[in-house]
């Protein structure tokens, strides 16, 4: 017979249905007993507060693997703070962590820091993810604008310069990350010739920003041509918005 083990959970946010208020951070699962129950709430409201914790913790016939608590004690540690709408999940030796972090170092560092705690034997899956707000400020500075080429070209219009060099000041901010610039083409003429283009028009872009001092190695470049629409190709309007330049943040 498999043994039972005890599993806990710490949802990190207040976006779970199960957390009552802003900033609460719930802990449930099963423990064996009231000591082992004690020593991990006493931890968790150390890290967090006692009045931002939720004790949702039962006592149950469970086993705890060797040194169980101590391991536990080095996982509730002060980078869990970086972590939000996240929860760090303990399932015997299976340790998952997601949420959002503000950037891919503290996504792998936070990851690191858990795996060296544990001995061997423990498993640990990275589930967390690069916060949204870097992507936001590139979808903001953009503002659905169309950076313009001239006509069947990868040569920037000065519109389109204009509008490159806002994003080359708000890609200043975006530290430590790779940004993927992303060309696309309505679907008048061949779909290889529009590939190509796209494509060209991507790394133009890529070298524009490069001249107002983004770094070329932070700037991914990729062609899709006509593959990905946004609007209807049976309208001007359409094809206009379709000939586009996109800008995503690599997670």
């Amino acid at each position: 017979m498999s043994t039972q083990w005890t599993m806990i959970a710490l949802l990190l946010a207040a976006s779970y249905a199960n957390a009552q208020a802003p900033g609460q951070i719930v802990v449930s699962g099963a423990l064996p007993d009231e000591a082992s129950k004690a020593a991990l709430l006493a931890n968790v409201r150390a890290l967090y507060g006692a009045q931002r914790v939720v004790d949702q913790l039962t006592i149950a016939q469970v086993s705890l693997p060797a040194n169980w608590n101590g391991y536990v004690q080095k996982l509730i540690a002060p980078n869990l703070k970086l972590i939000s709408k996240g929860e760090l999940k303990i399932d015997g030796t299976n340790v998952t962590v997601r949420g959002e972090v503000a950037n891919e170092a503290q996504r792998q560092q936070i990851a690191s820091d858990i795996a060296t705690s544990l001995n061997p034997g423990y498993t640990v899956n990275n589930g967390l993810r690069v916060s949204a707000a870097e992507q936001n400020l590139l979808d903001d500075t953009l503002a659905k604008r169309i950076i313009e080429f001239d006509s069947g070209k990868a040569t920037l219009t000065p519109s389109g310069q204009t509008i490159l060099d806002e994003m080359a000041a708000a890609l200043q901010k975006v530290k430590g990350k790779k940004v993927e610039v992303i060309g696309h083409t309505d679907n008048i003429g061949l779909r290889d010739s529009n590939l190509a283009l796209s494509q060209a028009r991507a790394e133009a872009v890529r070298t524009y920003l490069s001249g107002k001092g983004v770094s070329q190695e932070m700037v991914m470049v990729s062609g899709q041509g006509p593959d990905r629409p946004v609007a209807d190709n049976s309208t001007a309007e359409g094809r206009a918005r379709n000939r586009r330049i996109e800008f995503r943040v690599a997670q």
